[in-house]
């Protein structure tokens, strides 16, 4: 079976042809990832270190997630190939909500530490969800319509 060629969709959003936003996801889906292990942590200990361990990386997730969205935003709303691909929008509807989980689970322990049970250790795992989701979608993205690789030759 012969694989079809394909050019590649170049990010506008770019240091020297390096495309930003899959670099500046990486911290903030760690974050939010930890923080599922943070929670789980203070379920099973019961100890404080725990609920701040959560707070800071609930606040780092959410604002670094928002910051890396920004380089996502500046292709999908710039490079016309990008915004006629219903992959580069799923993708997108995903991490805002994904990233508007994140941001209440921030305030939800900012307000009250103690939110983590259960509504906190509820959101962190739909986030870790719909970070898995997003993350699929990105992998289409790069892998299938070659957003932001160079395949040319």
């Amino acid at each position: 079976m012969e694989k079809i060629r394909q050019r590649s969709i170049v990010s506008r959003a770019a240091i020297a042809g390096h495309p930003l936003h899959p670099v500046m996801i990486h911290f903030p889906v760690a974050a939010l990832m930890a923080l599922v292990a943070s929670d789980v942590g203070f379920l099973l200990s019961g100890d404080p270190f725990w609920m701040r361990a959560s707070l800071w990386l609930a606040g780092v997730g959410a604002f670094g997630g928002w910051v890396a969205s920004t380089a996502g935003i500046i292709d999908l709303v710039t490079v016309p190939r990008i915004r006629r691909l219903v992959t580069g929008w799923s993708h997108a509807i995903v991490a805002v909500v994904m990233l508007s989980l994140a941001s209440l689970n921030w305030l939800l322990r900012f307000n009250d530490p103690s939110a983590i049970l259960p509504w906190g250790l509820a959101v962190s795992l739909l986030t870790a969800a719909l970070i898995a989701v997003a993350g699929l979608l990105g992998g289409q993205l790069v892998y299938e319509h070659a957003v932001g690789v160079d395949v040319d030759d």
